[in-house]
């Protein structure tokens, strides 16, 4: 005896409905502006990741700081102009994160700068500002890699 699945045997020869099933969860239409918000973050990151990389190839010693180079300041604005258009998404957090890591890393160069200054009486000034403004090139890359990690899943970064 053979089954049918049929919810009307009697249109056997009548194509069948398909279901109607709810979208899933967390699907939402993707708006222009939601769109373009998840644009300029990744472009925000790409010119920080930028940045980073000329300081470190240039051993620190071009510029005290990564992201005060003319392309961190412009990834910074990019971050600034954008943010409010973001505001209530995940990518929010993105653009927050940019700005703390650019201000974080000027203290920091301004620091290294400071040692460089009062212990280059000693020498060893000379060595360690430099050292810090490459530790905070590679700390700036490190913070632009894992926000681009959380960026790719489409998840706010806890801050």
């Amino acid at each position: 005896m053979r089954r049918s699945f049929a919810a009307d045997d009697s249109t056997e020869g009548a194509p069948k409905a398909m279901a109607q099933f709810p979208p899933p969860q967390g699907s939402a239409v993707v708006t222009h502006e939601a769109q373009a918000s998840t644009m300029t973050v990744l472009i925000a990151y790409l010119l920080f990741g930028l940045a980073a990389l000329t300081q470190i190839g240039s051993s620190g010693l071009v510029v005290p700081a990564p992201l005060l180079t003319f392309i961190g300041v412009i990834g910074v604005i990019v971050a600034y102009v954008k943010r409010s258009d973001s505001r209530g998404t995940w990518v929010e957090s993105h653009m927050t994160w940019l700005i703390r890591t650019f201000w974080w890393s000027t203290a920091w160069a301004l620091i290294g700068f400071l040692v460089l200054a009062v212990f280059a009486i000693v020498l060893i000034g000379f060595a360690l500002g430099p050292l810090i403004w490459a530790v905070v090139a590679i700390w700036v890359l490190y913070r632009v890699i894992k926000g681009i990690m959380y960026y790719k899943d489409r998840r706010p970064i806890p801050l």
